[in-house]
């Protein structure tokens, strides 16, 4: 995982971030807001049990390989392609298309491989990836063998039970996201836009056997998150939103695209608390992983149970993600007028105009947005329904320090009329960024 970063907010701009969001939120106690996404569908068939012997066999190899080529299996090492083929030759025995394709970072060519697994609805892609690089310093087991090793062992067990999802199923592993999410990066650009529009979601697992484990789940696309979530509640495990590394993992490069995604993450260097010591055992007052980017990485340094339990939810996931009914496309109205959203100004919209339907918009209103901005933590966006109503689809916050919203926000909108104009608005709340509204679309 690459968490380096540097913040761009000064104290006295926290500050007044802190301030106007707070009055932001005088506004949002009045406004409807936007609702979680629709239950994820129910799976076909049941997620088989993924064995955690065959989940370690995959790491003992990672190490084995890290160990006859330097210590390491980084980008433009030999350990890094020799990581590569021995994933791919397990996928090719299995019976997955396989690709590998190129990039360049600091002057050495990089690798990604994807695996695509027969059938299911090309129009509707589910993927889940890991990246397979480790930094130079040592052999990555944990940072990311774990979720490489898992993500490949589930697409195995797809294997072994023939599975024949209704969506389809790719698999990828990244090259270089120790250097910036480089690979999945280069691998999403490469994508033209009708290819990211057919993606239902990408799921990430960039470390998940971390040795003082604590148990979290990204909080991103809603039905994502209430399937990893409802995983967990069903064996009994308590879960937190995962904040450590956000953003700074290969889901970013899916999520600035517009791809919904969401993922698992058992901690970096942060320390647990006593609180989480206490919910989910391990040691208060130790970072979750001591040996992050660093030689004692080795299989050592994995926790059995959370790298067990974590398997087995990636299978979850990708069954009741992968297996469920395929969502109908529904009637989309859009509006691409750019429209310049004033630094630290007043709100402004773009309206769409809704006509020839009857009856009351759905329950599942979908909402896509794309505001290009160079600091979307200043941003407050909402919904105004053609009687006035506002239904709040993000706040503004301090800490939110990527560009642009680019999102798929879902409205329970059944209390307002289908037809009329409906308006996104939005207002930047602190100063020093700009930004625009590209375009929006409401889909019923």
């Amino acid at each position: 995982m690459n968490l380096s970063r540097t913040s761009r907010l000064s104290t006295s701009r926290r500050t007044a971030a802190a301030v106007a969001l707070a009055l932001t939120g005088l506004v949002a106690a009045t406004a409807p807001t936007a609702s979680a996404a629709p239950t994820a569908p129910a799976a076909a068939l049941a997620a088989p049990d993924i064995p955690l012997a065959n989940v370690k066999a995959h790491l003992t190899q990672l190490q084995s390989i890290a160990t006859a080529n330097g210590g390491n299996r980084a980008h433009g090492r030999p350990g890094y392609k020799a990581s590569l083929d021995y994933v791919k030759a397990k996928l090719d025995a299995a019976g997955f298309t396989t690709s590998v394709t190129t990039f360049t970072s600091g002057g050495a060519t990089g690798y990604n491989l994807i695996a695509d697994w027969p059938g299911g609805d090309p129009n509707q892609i589910l993927m889940a990836g890991a990246h397979l690089d480790s930094v130079s310093s040592g052999p990555g087991i944990n940072d990311n063998g774990s979720g490489s090793a898992a993500v490949l062992e589930t697409a195995l067990a797809v294997s072994r039970a023939q599975l024949k999802p209704t969506k389809h199923l790719r698999f990828g592993w990244w090259g270089a996201e120790e250097l910036g999410l480089v690979g999945s990066k280069a691998y999403v650009n490469s994508l033209p836009a009708t290819e990211r529009s057919k993606f239902s979601g990408y799921l990430n697992f960039d470390m998940i056997g971390s040795p003082n484990p604590g148990y979290f789940v990204y909080d991103d696309d809603p039905a994502i998150e209430k399937t990893f979530k409802d995983y967990y509640a069903g064996i009994g495990v308590p879960t937190e939103i995962e904040t450590e590394g956000d953003g700074r993992s290969d889901h970013a490069s899916f999520k600035n695209v517009g791809i919904p995604v969401g993922g698992l993450f058992t901690g970096a260097s942060r320390t647990k608390s006593s609180a989480q010591a206490q919910k989910w055992g391990g040691t208060a007052g130790t970072a979750f992983d001591r040996c992050y980017h660093s030689s004692c990485d080795t299989t050592a340094n994995i926790n059995d149970t959370a790298l067990d339990r974590n398997s087995d939810a990636i299978a979850h996931a990708v069954w009741t993600l992968g297996s469920g009914p395929v969502d109908p496309p529904g009637d989309a109205y859009e509006n691409t007028a750019d429209v310049a959203v004033p630094d630290n100004g007043a709100a402004v919209t773009s309206t769409v105009t809704v006509a020839g339907r009857t009856g009351n918009a759905p329950a599942a209103l979908k909402v896509g947005v794309d505001i290009k901005h160079t600091w979307r933590g200043d941003l407050v966006v909402d919904l105004l329904a053609p009687d006035g109503t506002a239904y709040r689809l993000k706040n503004s916050s301090g800490s939110d320090s990527a560009d642009n919203v680019i999102a798929t926000y879902t409205v329970d909108a059944s209390a307002e009329a289908a037809n009329g104009a409906w308006k996104l608005r939005v207002q930047d709340i602190a100063a020093q960024d700009t930004g625009y509204i590209d375009s929006w679309k409401l889909t019923f």
